[in-house]
């Protein structure tokens, strides 16, 4: 009798448990890994950051894309873009309240603002124009300018750690003696970190 009742309740909170597998992936999700680009330490270390990349999701013909700044910005299938990753890890976030705030109408303003930089260049020097863009800057551009929100808090380049010797020398390689301490920038880890989003798959 005791083994059946705790089979039963162990069969009970089995149930419960949510599985990776039966989450859905939605428009407007935010999905994170590490890179295994040139820059990607330097960004990991300067950040304090373990996540170095990052894109928002798309359904597309019931396929899921990543849209991302590379180089340059374009849709990548999801399959495509994990295999890139470093161990193909990765974490997809989600806007808490996604359900009342990422409408179709809301998705479609995202969708527009999207297309203003789809094939722009990679933004190497992280300046905050739309002129070219940053993987972070093309997730927090949109959310802002399409739903007035904000994943993230700015920071300014001086904020970083910039005198670890291997972020010295890749801000030497980008900027030589000059430095725009005081640029607008926007980190991989300032928006994994926004108390907007919630965690709904790691892999």
């Amino acid at each position: 009798m005791k083994k059946a009742l705790f089979i039963l309740v162990f069969c009970l909170l089995l149930s419960g448990c949510q599985n990776d597998e039966d989450i859905k992936l939605q428009n407007g999700d935010i999905i994170f890994q590490t890179s295994t680009s040139s820059q990607s330490r330097a960004i990991q270390t300067a950040t304090n950051s373990r996540y170095s990349h990052m894109g928002l999701l798309y359904e597309i013909d019931n396929k899921i894309y990543v849209f991302e700044a590379v180089q340059p910005v374009k849709l990548t299938p999801l399959e495509n873009w994990i295999e890139r990753g470093k161990g193909k890890h990765y974490v997809v976030k989600r806007l808490k309240n996604s359900e009342e705030i990422l409408t179709p109408a809301a998705i479609e303003r995202m969708e527009g603002e999207g297309r203003k930089y789809l094939g722009k260049s990679y933004d190497l020097y992280f300046e905050w124009s739309d002129d070219r863009i940053y993987c972070s800057e093309l997730i927090w551009k949109i959310y802002k300018n399409a739903l007035d929100i904000e994943p993230g808090e700015l920071q300014r380049i001086g904020d970083f750690d910039i005198f670890h010797p291997e972020v010295k020398e890749k801000l030497k390689e980008r900027y030589g003696d000059n430095i725009p301490l005081d640029e607008l920038v926007i980190s991989p880890e300032q928006i994994y970190n926004s108390n907007l989003l919630e965690t709904v798959v790691e892999r």
